[in-house]
Formats: C-alpha cells, structure tokens, sequence
C-alpha cells in the first residue's frame, strides 16, 4: 500500500548512511536551499506548522487521489528537514501518509544530528502532515 514511501526512504537512507554528523548537518542545509519558495500568499497563519521553533508553513493540496506539499521556512535546517518529509510524503495517498512511518530519520540519525526544539519541530511537521491527510480522507467520504 505504500510500497513507494518505503523506497524514498530507502533512498535516502542510502544518501544519508556514510555521511558524518556535520555533513547530514550540511546535506539537510543543502536540501534546504534547493525547497522552492512558496508564494507570499500561503504564508498565513493557517498555514504555520505549531511547535517548530522558526516559522515554517505547510500547504497542502489533493491531486488525483494523492497528497501533495509545499513548505517554506525562513530557517534553512527548517526547510531541509521539511524537504526530507516532503520528498517522502508529497505525492502519496491519504492513506501512505498516515501509515508509512518516517523511521529513515531514526536510521539516518537525523535526532542525534538536532537540538530537542528542531526534533520537535520535525514531529509537529510529521504530524501535520497526517492530519492533512487524514482531513483528506474524511472529505471524501
């Protein structure tokens, strides 16, 4: 059921395993650099993700039975840690989003890499995330 959800993690898994604390630090940057901005216009309260420690916003929007997401942040770790999520989860059904566990972040170390506020902050996206699809859900039926 969410048989590709399992494969971007793999996926980054494999991108992420080799690499030291400091060069996760600098790949997530990275990742943070390249998420496209989103337009001034979706960067409304709504749209802020709740317990992150910079502002982050989530936008979210159905396509053809998928799930799709589009973040900004005005921190670029936040915006890497979000382009990880994003990577897995845009473009999945409801379902695969509430289902497919993000364990590549245990895998990777990704907690080890954050202070406790950026961990939190990467849940409060995951959990966002969900409740997106889980709105999802509930529309259709």
């Amino acid at each position: 059921m969410f048989e590709t959800c399992i494969r971007k993690q793999n996926k980054i898994f494999v991108e992420f395993s080799n690499l030291s604390k400091e060069a996760k630090y600098k790949k997530i940057i990275q990742l943070g650099q390249e998420l496209p901005a989103i337009d001034a216009s979706k960067k409304i309260e709504r749209n802020l993700v709740k317990g992150c420690q910079s502002r982050l916003y989530l936008v979210s929007f159905e396509k053809d039975g998928k799930l799709y997401f589009e973040a900004d942040a005005d921190a670029l770790i936040s915006e890497g840690l979000a382009a990880l999520l994003l990577y897995v989860y845009s473009g999945e059904s409801p379902e695969a989003i509430l289902k497919c566990p993000p364990d590549f972040l245990a895998e990777i170390g990704i907690h080890e890499s954050l202070t406790p506020s950026r961990s939190n902050g990467l849940a409060s996206l995951h959990l966002r995330m969900k409740q997106d699809a889980l709105e999802m859900l509930v529309a259709k039926k």
